[in-house]
């Protein structure tokens, strides 16, 4: 019984091994279509319904405590809303196609498998924490050099944003685009490295030996390369925002200008980044301009009542177009407003999962226009109840040393990051990364039970 039990903890092991190297890794490539939609079944999605299987035989005698946990109990709330709102939307509101609803609402599902992955992978054996951590070392590096091909060797693209990309049709990089890397679009990877690099850059500065700081160091040049060349404006203060509160939380103080000074400087080399940027003050500079011609100009007196006569006709000239920034411009014009409008129509249960089409580019207002009050309200429950178990353990550096502390430190640092991201990217949709970040807010919860229980 014991020799059964040690090898499903081995073949488990190498699952969770297997989910952190695929997923951020392995590209788009629909393996089984769901008609009617172009979502389609991939690689993760069996991998993860694998490895889930593992954790119930594993985890058999601890499901009804773990049941218990005001975590679990928030995230099945969720899923309850969510069905009743889905169910609500499709016999009632007829906002929802049956098939592509409940799809998505398993697909949250599926999601939220990944926390309880994370929560046996380190409750199992704490130290295959120093294991995962390498293997995402390995991940950044791959995407890292995947991503250099893509823009200096045309590599292929793989992406996700319409019908037509998603069947896996192979792109190749346009100068002044985006790098994408091994992801299905270049927001997800720039989120993607608001929740690793935080703690990699807090354990660049707690690891002492030299070989280990020039290892971590190259990692993390690596990462900041894919963050510019991402060129997502918001991901890069999210970044910079989750590394300033990890290494607050070490008292590392001056490592924080180091760390501004550094991005800056592959900033400087982004011209893509820069000029994103500048469209953002040109958009702001135009508005004024705007406002400042609407203020009535001063008027005086005249002798000369009558206009001079002019030999040939002055052409009227052509207006210029209004500056503005595209991304934001369809936000506010029609991803925003639309979501509004599905909240308006059912407040407490909004119009169902699926309801408002692909995309909105803010989680919050997708939330609420899908799931309603009621939805929104027991998905930040579950991030509230996150937060009280995680700071059980505040100030870290008193529970956790070296590599959790640094573990521990970055990721929940980068869970703000990751909050703030959500309000102009839908995060929580994205699998590869939402996956990865179930993934290790599990790690993390696992961690903390493992030192109250050791306590």
């Amino acid at each position: 019984m014991h020799e059964r039990s040690s090898k499903l903890k081995i073949i488990y092991k190498y699952l969770v091994s297997a989910i952190i190297l695929a997923v951020p890794l392995y590209p788009k490539f629909p393996l089984i279509e769901v008609p009617g939609t172009f979502v389609s079944v991939r690689l993760e999605d069996f991998l993860l319904a694998l490895t889930f299987s593992f954790f119930v035989l594993i985890s058999i005698t601890r499901l009804k405590n773990l049941l218990k946990s005001d975590i679990v109990i928030g995230i099945l709330l969720f899923l309850i809303i969510g069905l009743v709102s889905t169910l609500f939307g499709i016999i009632v509101l007829k906002t929802v196609l049956p098939h592509l609803g409940i799809l998505h609402w398993i697909r949250r599902i599926e999601y939220f498998t990944a926390f309880f992955i994370g929560i046996l992978a380190i409750k199992l054996n704490k130290g295959d924490l120093n294991y995962y951590v390498k293997l995402f070392l390995i991940v950044i590096v791959l995407c890292f050099i995947y991503g250099f091909g893509q823009k200096h060797f045309y590599w292929p693209i793989i992406i996700t944003q319409n019908a037509e990309y998603s069947k896996g049709v192979a792109l190749r990089y346009i100068p002044g685009s985006h790098v994408n890397s091994t992801f299905a679009g270049h927001y997800d990877l720039s989120t993607f490295l608001v929740l690793t690099l935080p703690f990699l850059i807090a354990l660049f500065f707690i690891l002492k030996k030299y070989r280990d700081k020039l290892l971590i160091g190259g990692v993390i040049f690596m990462g900041l390369w894919l963050m510019v060349n991402a060129a997502s404006r918001i991901s890069l203060f999210s970044y910079l925002l989750a590394t300033t509160l990890s290494l607050l939380m070490l008292k590392k103080y001056k490592e924080i200008l180091v760390i501004f000074v550094i991005s800056l400087v592959f900033v400087g080399y982004s011209s893509n980044l820069i000029a994103r940027y500048s469209r953002v003050f040109d958009v702001l500079k135009g508005k004024y301009l705007i406002n400042y011609s609407l203020t009535a100009p001063l008027v005086f007196a005249s002798e000369n009542l009558v206009s001079p006569r002019r030999d040939h006709p002055t052409p009227t000239p052509t207006p210029q177009p209004p500056i503005e920034d595209r991304s934001t411009s369809i936000r506010l014009n029609v991803e925003w407003p639309r979501a509004i409008r599905a909240l308006i129509k059912n407040p407490f249960l909004g119009t169902g999962f699926s309801s408002i089409t692909l995309a909105t580019d803010n989680d919050y207002l997708r939330l609420l226009g899908e799931v309603g009050l009621l939805g929104f309200a027991s998905f930040l429950l579950i991030f509230v109840r996150l937060l009280k178990d995680i700071l059980l353990k505040f100030p870290f550096s008193l529970h956790f040393q070296r590599l959790e502390l640094a573990f521990i430190t970055g990721v929940s640092a980068s869970l703000i990051g990751v909050g703030i991201n959500a309000f102009f990217i839908d995060v929580f949709e994205a699998s590869k990364f939402v996956i990865v970040f179930w993934l290790l807010v599990g790690i993390i919860i696992g961690m903390v039970d493992n030192h109250i229980y050791e306590e």
